[in-house]
C-alpha cells in the first residue's frame, strides 16, 4: 500500500496493534509501525501522540458522547437514568469495533503501563459524568454515586462483550446488569 493510500489512521492503527501482539507492546516502535502501514513515523505524529495513543486515542470522543448523552437527557430523568441512557449510547460506538476492542483489551491486559492508563480514562469519565450531573442539579454525593456506578456498570459490560463465547449486543448486557443491580440493592 502507498503511502497515499486512504485511511491512514486506520492503517496506523491496525499496524500497530498487529505488533503489540506479535511483538509486545514495549518491543514495537513507532517507525515499526509505520513501516508496517506503509507510511513514514512523521505521519504516525500527525495522528497519534505516542504508540499508547492508539490505543486511547477514542476516548475523548467516547467521553464527550456519554456527557453529551447526559446533558441531553430529559429533565425528568432521574440522575442513574441519565446515566444509564449514556452507558447505553456507547453501544453505538463500539457497533463496529469488537474486534479491535477484544485485542486491545489484551495488549492492555498484558501490560500494566496500559492497565495503568485504563483506570486513569475510566476515573475521568466518572469525573466528566458527575460534572454533568452537577450541571443538571445533582448534588454530590450522588451524582459522584451515580457516575461511578455507571461506569462500572460501563466497565463489567465491556469486559463481558468482549469474550469470544459473548453473542449478546453491548447494549443488551448493560440492560442486563442494570437489572441485576436493581436486583442486589432491592430489600428483601
Amino acid at each position: 500500500m502507498g503511502r497515499w493510500d486512504p485511511d491512514a489512521e486506520g492503517r496506523l492503527r491496525t499496524a500497530a496493534l498487529e505488533l503489540f501482539l506479535e511483538r509486545g507492546y514495549e518491543l514495537t516502535t513507532v517507525a515499526d509501525i509505520a513501516e508496517r502501514a506503509g507510511l513514514t513515523a512523521r505521519t504516525f505524529f500527525r495522528y497519534f501522540a505516542d504508540k499508547r495513543e492508539v490505543l486511547f486515542n477514542g476516548s475523548a470522543r467516547l467521553q464527550q458522547l456519554m456527557v453529551e448523552t447526559v446533558n441531553n437527557a430529559p429533565k425528568n430523568v432521574t440522575a442513574m437514568g441519565a446515566v444509564t441512557a449514556a452507558v447505553l449510547a456507547t453501544s453505538e460506538f463500539f457497533v463496529d469495533n469488537r474486534d479491535f476492542a477484544c485485542r486491545r483489551s489484551s495488549v492492555i491486559a498484558a501490560h500494566a503501563e496500559l492497565r495503568e492508563r485504563e483506570l486513569i480514562k475510566l476515573a475521568n469519565l466518572s469525573r466528566s459524568l458527575a460534572e454533568a450531573l452537577n450541571r443538571r442539579g445533582v448534588l454530590e454525593p450522588d451524582a459522584s454515586l451515580a457516575a461511578e456506578a455507571g461506569i462500572a456498570i460501563f466497565r463489567i459490560a465491556f469486559d463481558l462483550w468482549i469474550r469470544n463465547a459473548e453473542r449478546r449486543e453491548l447494549g443488551e448486557i448493560v440492560l442486563d446488569l442494570l437489572a441485576r443491580l436493581k436486583g442486589l440493592s432491592a430489600e428483601t
